[in-house]
């Protein structure tokens, strides 16, 4: 269907151009008296066929062209679309009065190639800036727009804003987030960005069988937050282009929405606090849900390994939790009673330094 208007498009260009030019032609030629090529319909066939043979082989172009730029249009998002036209608009408005004046003057090149090249001009800086800047430019109107229909003031906007819960790769790829939500403890909006869901689907589609399985898990666990839980859940579609990294655009995407990143990254987490962004670590939680440990209590452990440091051995609670024991690489693959010595508690987690108990007898 496409292609045929496309050859009805040349059709009729074909004819227009021949009804004004071939008359010329004829004229250059001294052909002029040639019969039936003095009626306006005759013009107007002759111009549409030789316009038609001498372009058949644009029109496969043309139509891949146009296909290519429907399905660019069908798949970027909607807010790209609106504000990337309310740009280009914007432009050749702007360009339509800076022409006006130009046309007065008496001067080819600039009251024709001028008015041109500012109308181009113009017009895709004024796409450009819409496009670029929607992010910014739909932040700027949800909250004024909140402002006058509830007219509620800074600090109930700034709330607001802080019930959106910005999900990172990371976190959703650990699972303890699916946890959080079911138990009550996380409220407000989650948001799930579309560059987060895309970077989860290329993990899902490595060739790494322990990625494959992570971002699968990932994904599994977005199903279960969406259709289980009694939460809110949010795909957010936009994009920063110019920006490469997904942890950069979840901070960039938390300042315009004033929102709350949720990460287990412990540099993520250092660079929203950095740039001043509200971050909720569960690693933090996990740690101060965690039973506390105080130097003197004695434990029950199994040395695992040897530690970087000269005679130290290594030890893990049930939950992980890693204990250091000193002196205690002579113990490994043993189970032995240690003493807390110190406890070490950080975002990224929480380190347990201890000492047997039977060297402490033998003191």
């Amino acid at each position: 269907m496409l292609k045929r208007i496309v050859h009805l498009f040349f059709l009729i260009v074909g004819g227009t151009l021949g009804i004004f030019f071939i008359p010329e032609l004829l004229e250059i030629l001294n052909i002029a008296d040639v019969p039936f090529l003095d009626r306006p319909y005759t013009l107007a066939v002759l111009g549409a066929i030789i316009l038609f043979f001498t372009t058949f082989w644009l029109v496969d172009y043309i139509v891949g062209l146009i296909k290519w730029l429907e399905d660019t249009l069908i798949k970027a998002p909607i807010t790209d679309v609106i504000f990337g036209t309310l740009g280009l608009i914007s432009g050749l408005i702007v360009a339509f009065l800076i022409v006006i004046p130009l046309g007065k003057i008496q001067f080819v090149v600039v009251n024709t190639v001028i008015p041109i090249f500012i109308t181009l001009l113009l017009g895709y800086l004024g796409f450009q800036v819409g496009f670029k800047k929607r992010d910014e430019l739909v932040s700027l109107f949800s909250i004024s727009n909140k402002n006058k229909k509830k007219g509620i003031d800074e600090e109930e906007v700034e709330k607001k804003s802080k019930e959106l819960k910005i999900l990172d790769t990371s976190v959703i790829i650990d699972g303890r987030i699916a946890d959080i939500c079911q138990t009550g403890f996380l409220e407000g909006t989650i948001v799930i960005p579309q560059f987060v869901l895309e970077e989860l689907q290329h993990i899902a589609d490595s060739s790494d069988v322990l990625k494959r399985n992570r971002g699968r898990r990932g994904l599994d666990i977005l199903n279960r937050i969406q259709k289980e839980l009694a939460i809110k859940v949010e795909i957010y579609e936009g994009d920063f282009d110019e920006i490469q990294e997904v942890d950069s655009k979840l901070v960039k995407l938390a300042k315009l929405t004033s929102g709350v990143v949720v990460t287990n990254d412990f540099n993520l987490n250092k660079v929203c606090e950095l740039q001043k962004v509200a971050v909720l670590n569960i690693n933090d939680l996990a740690n101060a849900v965690k039973p506390v440990v105080l130097p003197g209590e004695e434990m029950h452990v199994q040395v695992i390994k040897d530690g970087k440091e000269h005679n130290q051995g290594i030890a893990y609670l049930d939950d992980g939790t890693m204990i250091v024991v000193e002196d205690g690489r002579d113990y490994i693959g043993k189970h032995i009673e240690v003493l807390v010595t110190s406890v070490l508690q950080t975002s990224a987690g929480r380190m347990i330094f201890a000492k047997p108990k039977l060297l402490e007898k033998a003191l």
